[in-house]
């Protein structure tokens, strides 16, 4: 039973690093519009990682224009994820960041992780 169980599994995406929340990434997403497909990067900060095994999700927050706020959450097992860019990493005390929605400007800043 174990066997059907875990061939029905999605494969591990490889190209989805160890993400944690505050970190700033960009995601490639690849878009189906009509019959062709191209890649759209979302680019944000991660405010969660959420679930676990299939349903493992993390999700990115960004400020689109005028300020509005835009956040979206991807399968870790999705193959739809092209790849994942951390471009840095950030020190926070919390797991789920949705303090940052109410936060705008410096407020909304975090502090850079230093590694040694």
């Amino acid at each position: 039973m174990d066997e059907i169980l875990r061939s029905l599994e999605a494969p591990v995406n490889e190209n989805i690093p160890d993400l944690g929340p505050g970190d700033v990434v960009s995601v490639h997403v690849r878009i189906k519009e009509g019959d062709r497909q191209r890649i759209q990067e979302f680019k944000g900060t991660v405010l969660r990682v959420g679930g676990g095994g299939q349903a493992k999700t993390f999700t990115v927050r960004r400020v689109a224009s005028n300020g509005v706020g835009v956040e979206r959450t991807f399968l870790m097992r999705s193959p739809m994820v092209e790849k994942v860019v951390v471009e840095r990493h950030s020190h926070v005390r919390r797991a789920k960041l949705y303090y940052l929605r109410e936060r705008t400007g410096k407020k909304a800043r975090l502090k850079q992780k230093i590694k040694n």
